[in-house]
């Protein structure tokens, strides 16, 4: 049974009707016509449907630049009596040329973790110096390529890559800017943070095993290595920001114990990404981007105040949070038909014309949407309903549970928000289903950022 069905649907509660607000579902253009079809920075759904097609992501780019700037500007007020900060754009929750451009236009760096995010953000146009190189197994390739490009910092993450850089920056006679990822042993995600047992895990090294501090002392030792600072992220939709707190102290401990041992104290820290979003309405309302930065100086200034150790220039990395409320998925309804449940109640099935190939994180990760009718107002009851794709899975479920009118039909265009993060960059071609394309509005205008997969690229791969 899949995970999706395995747990509880949430309540069957309607969307939200879009607010404006940054810190709710939609993206904050999003409003609905007189006729009551949803309408995104200026532009009829209706109307990217006929021209484009479905299913399809819409992205604001208004909306985009302005929670990037948001958090450039916070940042740089938080900060601006310690050190500094930089923020990085996660490219992980998604990336294309256009998106890589418009973050850094609005004063953001880019973290990448793969070479082909890498190449993306320099075909973007992106220096070097404001990109970041992240991976738990990065390849030979896309580390040499790092080197070559000047790119600001090459993440560590395990022993064994201590030698590979050193000896790569070596060959071509350069110093690689590297960092350390560290496992503090702080998880957050959700409401919650544990701080014990969570190193069991791929990423990073062990501070409380020592390998953190082993691989300080081989890269000092390293003439070709630069040891820019150290790196803690601690999880992914982060509601609470205590958890901050706890794995900032961790790492700024270790490097004032560094600095004693060795006289070098490293000049920057980076705490990481993950703050979450607004998914449906029983979510609790996310961080705004000044409360984060507020709660990060406030850290960093009391730990290195107690630690008698001058503040890091700081770096954070915040993609979802960007991205994810920027966009939503437009789908066309297909089959609906209502199922009698176990406990005598009736459930309406919605199937659309995508699904878990463009949007993986409810079967992955038993992860909660919701969804609104787009291209109509209708005065029916709203009945118990689940979306679900198109594919041969019986964990292609869009969104769990939602209350949507009883007369949606064959046709009909539905809307899911906060599908920016995660959605096309997860995305598959499972049961050879093309892929949607990314569409960009603003003041009224359409245009394709990343075109949409057809039949004729998938049987392109196939050499048979």
């Amino acid at each position: 049974m899949s995970a999706a069905h395995a747990a509880a649907p949430p309540p069957a509660a309607p969307a939200p009707e879009p607010d404006g607000t940054s810190t709710g579902v939609w993206p904050t253009s999003v409003r609905r016509g007189d006729d009551g079809a949803l309408v995104v920075a200026g532009v009829d759904v209706r109307d990217i449907a006929a021209e484009h097609g479905t299913p399809a992501y819409v992205l604001d780019e208004a909306d985009l630049r302005g929670r990037a700037r948001a958090y450039a500007r916070a940042f740089a007020a938080a900060f601006a009596d310690l050190a500094g900060a930089d923020v990085y754009y996660a490219g992980k929750a998604f990336l294309s040329v256009a998106v890589a451009r418009w973050v850094h236009d609005e004063g953001l760096r880019v973290d990448t973790a793969t070479g082909g995010e890498l190449a993306v953000a320099l075909r973007a146009g992106v220096p070097g110096g404001h990109i970041g190189l992240h991976g738990n197994n990065k390849s030979v390739d896309e580390i040499v390529t790092a080197l070559e490009q000047g790119v600001g910092r090459i993440v560590v993450d395990s022993l064994a890559e201590v030698d590979v850089v050193a000896r790569l920056a070596a060959e071509r006679g350069v110093r690689a800017p590297v960092m350390v990822r560290v496992t503090t042993g702080v998880h957050a995600g959700g409401h919650e943070f544990i701080a014990t047992a969570h190193e069991d895990q791929k990423f990073g090294l062990s501070l409380t095993s020592g390998a953190a501090r082993k691989a300080v002392d081989e890269i000092l030792a390293r003439p070709d290595l630069d040891l820019v600072g150290l790196h803690s992220h601690i999880g992914s939709q982060i509601m609470d920001l205590a958890g901050f707190e706890v794995a900032a102290r961790a790492v700024l401990g270790l490097r004032a114990q560094v600095a004693a041992d060795t006289g070098y104290l490293m000049p920057e820290v980076d705490l990481g990404g993950g703050y979450g979003i607004a998914y449906t309405g029983a979510d609790a309302t996310p961080p705004t981007p000044e409360e984060v930065a507020a709660a990060l100086a406030g850290v960093v200034r009391r730990a290195c105040a107690e630690l008698g150790t001058a503040v890091p220039r700081v770096s954070v990395e915040p993609g979802r949070s960007i991205v994810g409320p920027s966009a939503l998925t437009l789908y066309t309804v297909g089959t609906v038909k209502d199922v009698q449940l176990d406990d005598g109640g009736r459930r309406t099935y919605v199937s659309v014309d995508g699904g878990m190939s463009d949007n993986i994180r409810p079967a992955l990760y038993e992860a909660d949407y919701t969804a609104a009718l787009a291209g109509r107002a209708s005065a029916a009851e709203a009945v118990p309903s689940r979306v679900v794709g198109k594919h041969c899975e019986s964990g292609d479920i869009v969104v769990r549970g939602v209350a949507l009118p009883a007369d949606v039909a064959a046709g009909d265009l539905l809307a899911v928000p906060a599908t920016g993060a995660y959605g096309r960059s997860m995305a598959s071609n499972y049961n050879l289903v093309p892929r949607p394309p990314v569409l960009a509005v603003r003041d009224g205008a359409v245009r394709v950022l990343v075109r949409r997969e057809t039949l004729e690229d998938l049987l392109a791969l196939d050499q048979g």
